[in-house]
């Protein structure tokens, strides 16, 4: 089979850091994931072992398509031809690696892959899936500011909104239907690393952007969130174009952002700033 799967961090990155690096858009979440599992440990997700994969379409060919699954999350399919997820979905239902950590629940990533996946999956097993979510992928072209810059300044978290933004962070869970792992020490790491950026309009904090760690020359932002009495002020717009541009600043080359396609005001407010669209990602559920 061209997929070879590993439950080895080492082996992933050392097999498939070249095809990652070369796609660091589409790749973002397997980029980043690597990185936070080679810093924290291979437990720093959850309980369950991790497990990796990446595709040559010949054996000694070069890898043209890459996967990640980190329990409680779903696998995640990075850039890959749909054969090769349609593959994927074979190879685990068939047990491959074990059948991995978890049953599998679903599978997120790009559009075209996640159909194929979710395709033969149900070909395999018969269980078929349904959207769980719908997001774009966003790549920040030149920055600039919100049309309507709002009242305030923008500055780092730090220990004292400690509370705040675990409150701030479970919120934006339940809003987004988005599997946050550790709220607390997801805050504390981000916190510490300088990597949570606040909206501050009159003393008071009023809205929340993080960034990933630049990876690949590519830094991720999220999540984003204004609670929703401050809502519709331009407090989102400006604090997402303070952290993308402390990112730029930081080293990045490409700063992405995912947003929910069924929230207009979202996918509106980031073309303002200057994000332009790269793909639409799914995730689906399986179910019987």
């Amino acid at each position: 089979m061209p997929w070879t799967l590993s439950t080895t961090l080492d082996d992933f990155r050392t097999q498939a850091v070249g095809f990652l690096a070369a796609h660091p858009a589409e790749n973002t979440v397997l980029l980043t994931a690597a990185d936070r599992l080679a810093a924290r440990g291979p437990r720093f997700y959850g309980d369950g072992a991790p497990l990796f994969g990446w595709w040559r379409p010949e054996p000694d060919g070069e890898v043209e398509g890459a996967f990640v699954w980190t329990p409680p999350f779903v696998p995640r399919l990075g850039l890959m031809p749909e054969r090769a997820a349609a593959g994927l979905a074979v190879e685990l239902a068939g047990g491959g690696a074990g059948a991995g950590p978890t049953p599998i629940t679903g599978v997120g990533g790009g559009v075209a892959a996640v159909r194929a996946f979710g395709a033969a999956w149900a070909g395999s097993t018969g269980v078929t899936g349904t959207v769980r979510t719908s997001e774009r992928l966003y790549r920040l072209g030149e920055l600039t500011g919100p049309p309507r810059p709002p009242a305030g300044r923008s500055r780092l978290a730090g220990p004292a909104d400690r509370e705040l933004l675990i409150r701030w962070f479970e919120e934006f869970a339940a809003e987004a239907d988005a599997l946050l792992p550790n709220v607390a020490k997801a805050v504390d790491d981000r916190t510490a690393d300088g990597r949570l950026h606040l909206w501050e309009d009159a003393g008071r904090p009023v809205a929340v952007a993080g960034a990933s760690a630049v990876v690949a020359g590519m830094s991720r932002l999220g999540p984003v969130y204004t609670p929703a009495e401050a809502r519709g002020r331009g407090y989102a717009s400006a604090v997402t174009a303070a952290a993308s541009a402390a990112a730029l600043a930081g080293g990045a080359a490409e700063v992405l952002l995912y947003t929910d396609l069924s929230n207009p005001t979202s996918n509106s407010i980031y073309q303002q700033i200057g994000y332009r669209p790269v793909e639409d990602c799914l995730e689906l559920a399986f179910g019987t």
